[in-house]
């Protein structure tokens, strides 16, 4: 699928949606680079729309060098960034990003996103988390799930759109089975090919 085919699908989801976005693991460079351009530049374009990306996979820095290349608006773009200590990436802070120690700090990425949301209100807000599988690399499966029901219930109250990058292994099905619990649908981006 096209990136403005994701774009155009994305778009048409009713705010307070959550969604799964499978990504092949062999295909994952071009498929995640399709669903950023889609997630950020097609929907977190529109008038209106600010967009909170949690990074638990790609640091908040290589995602805002990538926003910048798709010549996205980066003033409507925070950052909850929870690898970047892990990952001993954390030189040159960004102003628009709040930096979490880890991964495993569930409790504190769900504030920091409250607190984006807060500060940072608009019409259309999207939440976009990269990805359900790095959180379960850090973390047991009943506390990932009990921080996925949570924060992605609290996010659908408050009518957000939020974006759960999962990648499709046969050993994560467990993290499938965990998302498909919370999410309202799952587009498999693999699936939809070119």
């Amino acid at each position: 699928m096209a990136p403005a085919d994701i774009g155009d699908r994305l778009r048409a989801l009713p705010p307070g949606s959550a969604v799964g976005l499978k990504l092949d693991p062999r295909e994952y460079a071009d498929q995640y680079f399709a669903v950023l351009s889609a997630a950020l530049r097609d929907v977190g374009s529109e008038p209106g729309t600010r967009t909170i990306y949690v990074a638990v996979t790609s640091p908040a820095s290589f995602v805002w060098s990538l926003a910048q290349a798709l010549d996205v608006p980066t003033d409507r773009i925070s950052f909850v960034d929870a690898i970047s200590h892990l990952m001993m990436h954390y030189q040159d802070p960004l102003p628009n990003a709040t930096y979490v120690e880890s991964p495993r700090a569930l409790e504190s990425i769900m504030l920091r996103v409250e607190y984006l949301l807060r500060r940072n209100p608009s019409p259309r807000s999207t939440v976009i988390i990269d990805s359900v599988n790095s959180l379960a690399i850090h973390n047991p499966s009943e506390l990932l799930s009990e921080f996925l029901h949570i924060l992605l219930n609290h996010l659908k109250s408050r009518q957000v759109l939020t974006l759960v990058l999962e990648t499709t292994e046969e050993q994560a099905a467990s993290v499938e089975q965990l998302l498909n619990l919370v999410v309202d649908e799952t587009i498999d981006i693999a699936r939809l090919g070119p």
